[in-house]
């Protein structure tokens, strides 16, 4: 499956340069973060072909996160409490396992009870097999090179990520020099062919685009 994750910094400003990317990339998947959906716009939110996948930001502008799925994979959407998170079950062929894909956007003032909430679900998911993971965390002051961090917060994460053994695979900067989004796989081989680079219309935040290597089971209509 390919999969491009992307800062939309709006869907609804952007949603030709959305189409663009889906269209001319064949993508089965496309994770989002940064959707700032306002129904009072009555954006229009169909992709033909594809199933969108949504959790909007409570509250206040801004935030929200989506992925949009071809129609011809077979998911189930995983209900979980919490804030700007979504999960969504990819089920495998016969006798394969399914793939959980999650996106997840953490603003930088998130509250470390909100924290525990990604953790709780995390540890919730860990029986399954294949689980992928992408998203901004907004925690500058880890060093991935030395897997260490200045603050509280960013120690807890890093062990969180180690717990469920879930390993990094984004190792260059994503804006500017620092990398905020990441993409996290539980096993290798699982995730492949890895690359950053462009934005979607004028943002400055680069799109990661990586493969999903998987049986996956295809509806037939």
């Amino acid at each position: 499956m390919k999969c491009p994750y992307t800062n939309a910094r709006s869907v609804g400003n952007k949603q030709e340069d959305l189409e663009a990317m889906v269209q001319q990339q064949s993508c089965d998947v496309v994770a989002i973060r940064g959707t700032w959906w306002d129904e009072s716009r009555g954006w229009s939110t169909a992709r033909d072909g594809y199933k969108l996948f949504r959790r909007d930001r409570k509250g206040r502008r801004g935030g929200g996160v989506a992925l949009y799925i071809k129609k011809a994979l077979d998911t189930i959407s995983i209900n979980e409490d919490g804030v700007e998170r979504l999960w969504v079950r990819i089920k495998g062929k016969a006798n394969k396992a399914d793939v959980l894909l999650g996106v997840c956007y953490r603003p930088p003032s998130q509250e470390e009870e909100v924290d525990n909430l990604l953790y709780k679900q995390l540890k919730n998911v860990s029986g399954w097999s294949a689980r992928v993971l992408v998203g901004d965390f907004n925690l500058p002051d880890i060093c991935w090179e030395l897997h260490t961090a200045e603050r509280r917060q960013s120690r807890k994460f890093l062990a969180c990520m180690e717990d469920n053994f879930l390993s990094r695979l984004v190792g260059e900067p994503t804006r500017g020099r620092t990398i905020f989004d990441l993409l996290f796989a539980n096993r290798d081989g699982l995730v492949g062919a890895v690359m950053v680079g462009g934005c979607l219309g004028q943002n400055d935040d680069e799109i990661i685009e990586f493969l999903i290597f998987g049986e996956i089971r295809r509806n037939i209509s």
